[in-house]
C-alpha cells in the first residue's frame, strides 16, 4: 500500500499532471512491484504565492505514505526511479524533493479493517 501525495505550483504542474502521475506511477511499480491498478494519488498545487521554497517554479515535493517493512535497498531504488522518471519530464535533481513515510499496517484503516487484517495480492517487504 502506498498513497502519494504532489505538492507543486498549480501553473507548472496541472498542464504536466497526467505524464508526472504516469511517471511516480511507474516508478512505484517498478521499484516496489506495486500493482499497476494500485494508483493513488493526490496532487496538492497551489498558486504560485502558496508555495514558498529557495528553488526553481518547477519545484516539487512527493509525499509516499506506506506500510513498513520495504528494506533501505528498495527505498533506495524508489527514488531513482523517481529522479530518473521525472528527469525525462525536464525535472532538474535540485527541484526534487521525496520523503517516504511509513506506518505500521495497524495503523491503517483500509476497506472497513485495519491494515495488518487486510490479504494484498503483493509484497510489501522487497
Amino acid at each position: 500500500m502506498a498513497q502519494v501525495k504532489i505538492y507543486g505550483r498549480r501553473d507548472v504542474w496541472a498542464p504536466r499532471r497526467p505524464a508526472l502521475s504516469d511517471a511516480i506511477h511507474a516508478a512505484l511499480v517498478g521499484a516496489w512491484g506495486l500493482p499497476e491498478e494500485k494508483r493513488f494519488q493526490r496532487f496538492l498545487l497551489l498558486d504560485a504565492e502558496d508555495l514558498v521554497a529557495p528553488r526553481s517554479e518547477q519545484y516539487l515535493v512527493v509525499e509516499i505514505v506506506c506500510f513498513t517493512g520495504r528494506s533501505p535497498q528498495a527505498r533506495r531504488a524508489l527514488l531513482a526511479a523517481l529522479y530518473a522518471n521525472t528527469a525525462a519530464l525536464g525535472l532538474d535533481a535540485d527541484d526534487l524533493e521525496v520523503v517516504i513515510l511509513e506506518s505500521p499496517p495497524q495503523n491503517w484503516g483500509i476497506r472497513g479493517m485495519a491494515g495488518d487484517e487486510l490479504t494484498l495480492g503483493y509484497r510489501v517487504d522487497v
